[in-house]
């Protein structure tokens, strides 16, 4: 780009700053990737994130290409006063990527993958999609734990905890993170991990976005596919109740090698679903199996034995298959709203309300979820990580989409929100910060976190007194509490 004019980009204090054309061209010689304005090639894509409800625009965009270009951008960002935000995948419920006429870090062209088989590690940039590691690890029949939407950023997943379908065998994904190269707000670029600044390694586990911009991510991989079994497999809703008992009894007994998600739903307008369904309320599972496939038969033989369903796609397929089949579901640009929760148990009274419920939905687009966790997450320390809910076996969604600008929006928020409170009394007390909406007060941030929080408040004076990074699910620093 060439500057020629002042650009007004917003501050820290919530004002505006005026940063002259001088500094703002001596970024752009500085840094190898490219700087954007509004109107320049690239820009609608660098700024786009997933949830039409939370789109924000900024003032100016840095695509870094090095850690070295994030340290010339961070070091202008703090110098200058200016509101920062780092987008990685942009996926986040908040749309807390973009801050609204802000100076943006877009990290999609930070995208590589180095997997080293034998080390059974994966080195990957903070633009990568999770789709783009799977890719790679699969090669080598090797995998970590990520989520279940192919599209999903690596950084924002990762830095806020982390969970898949693999999460019941090798924990959150931050209990499979090795090391992290991060820029911290004085323009550090650290390397961290349990031997190596070990309190900055253990908050990025968790809370990350809060503490730097990633630049590197290193994971533990694990024999994983490349075939496992899975798919979707749905009954009609007049037996809801019967599939949410199988489900409470198979999720208690489940091997870890089963993830399998309880959804409430209306059948797609798809080919598969059979065309007097399409439209229509379905109670169904997602799975993922990836044990011996020898033993299938037994795992699923619950399943099988409630017989007749309308949908059933469950088959060997490749896991990389079944780490994207749900991404038609959520596709970028139309408005989301979730509520959710962990749970440390399931009972049936729960099960029941969560049936109830669905059937007086209104959203077309609307369902409720549940996700089947526990297994290692539960045998790590609570302090592990500052990720903690060590005590979540379950969480549960009540999502809606919609498109943008309908008029039936507040009436559809209005429904989850509803939906949500009655169920707050089976709750841990806490959600995965990952799935927090954007009108999340304080206090939810702070359950999420728990018992850690504490020193997380003071892990963030120590390294970002300022709250240079704020433009996440904020931990505000605590004053005076530095290292």
């Amino acid at each position: 780009m060439t500057v020629t004019t002042a650009i007004d980009i917003a501050g820290l204090d919530g004002g505006t700053v005026r940063v002259p054309a001088a500094p703002v061209a001596d970024l752009a010689a500085r840094v190898r990737g490219a700087l954007l304005t509004d109107g320049d090639d690239g820009w609608d894509t660098a700024v786009s994130v997933w949830n039409a409800t939370t789109a924000s625009r900024p003032a100016l965009v840095v695509q870094p290409l090095s850690a070295a270009d994030v340290v010339t951008a961070v070091a202008f960002a703090r110098d200058h006063g200016l509101r920062l935000s780092v987008k990685g995948g942009g996926h986040h419920l908040a749309g807390i990527a973009v801050a609204e006429g802000g100076l943006l870090l877009d990290m999609s062209r930070m995208r590589d993958v180095e997997v080293d088989p034998a080390a059974q590690l994966a080195h990957v940039g903070p633009g990568c999609l999770l789709g783009d590691v799977d890719a790679a690890t699969q090669a080598h029949g090797l995998a970590t734990v990520l989520g279940f939407i192919s599209q999903v950023g690596v950084a924002g997943l990762t830095l806020g905890g982390g969970l898949g379908y693999l999460t019941r065998r090798f924990g959150w994904t931050v209990d499979n993170l090795q090391q992290v190269e991060v820029v911290t707000a004085d323009g550090a670029v650290r390397v961290t991990d349990r031997q190596h600044e070990p309190q900055l390694f253990w908050a990025l586990r968790g809370a990350g976005a809060n503490f730097g911009v990633v630049t590197r991510f290193t994971y533990r991989l694990h024999e994983v596919g490349p075939t496992v079994y899975g798919g979707l497999i749905a009954w009609p809703y007049e037996r809801a109740d019967e599939v949410a008992a199988v489900y409470r009894s198979l999720t208690a007994t489940a091997p870890r090698e089963l993830a399998a998600w309880l959804v409430l739903l209306r059948a797609p307008e798809a080919p598969f679903v059979p065309p007097a369904w399409r439209g229509r309320r379905v109670a169904g599972m997602t799975l993922c199996y990836s044990g011996d496939l020898a033993d299938t038969a037994g795992v699923t033989a619950p399943l099988r034995a409630l017989g007749d369903p309308v949908v059933d796609l469950l088959a060997e397929q490749p896991y990389t298959s079944v780490q994207s089949y749900l991404d038609d579901g959520e596709p970028r640009g139309q408005a989301y709203y979730w509520k959710t929760e962990h749970l440390a148990e399931l009972p049936e009274e729960l099960l029941s309300l969560l049936v109830d419920l669905y059937a007086e939905c209104p959203i077309p687009d609307g369902d409720i979820g549940i996700l089947h966790l526990g297994g290692a997450l539960n045998e790590h320390a609570d302090d592990d990580g500052a990720v903690g809910n060590r005590d979540a076996r379950y969480a549960v969604g009540f999502k809606g989409m919609w498109a943008p600008g309908g008029p039936d929006a507040d009436r559809y928020q209005d429904w989850i929100r509803g939906a949500w409170e009655r169920v707050q009394r089976f709750s841990t007390g806490a959600t995965y910060i990952n799935f927090q909406a954007a009108d999340e007060d304080d206090e939810r941030i702070r359950a999420a976190y728990g018992s850690n929080l504490p020193r997380l408040l003071h892990l963030k004076a120590a390294y970002d007194p300022d709250n240079l990074f704020r433009s996440n699910r904020n931990l505000r620093p605590v004053a005076g509490a530095g290292r």
